[in-house]
């Protein structure tokens, strides 16, 4: 099954609170930290809903 790595680019500092819950949500804390997450529809969802924070790569 396909990955998904996420990096946190950007603060979340003055961004909304649902974003603030969405990186938490996805195990992102600080600035430049990085997770790999299973490829589902759920996680895409949340990468899109910070989209502008976040950057996002297939692994394989």
């Amino acid at each position: 099954m396909a990955r998904l790595k996420i990096t946190q680019i950007k603060s979340y500092i003055g961004s909304k609170q649902n974003h603030r819950d969405t990186l938490r949500s996805l195990g992102l804390k600080r600035l430049n930290d990085v997770v790999v997450k299973e490829d589902r529809p759920e996680i895409r969802g949340m990468a899109h809903t910070v989209r502008h924070l976040v950057t996002v790569e297939e692994v394989d």
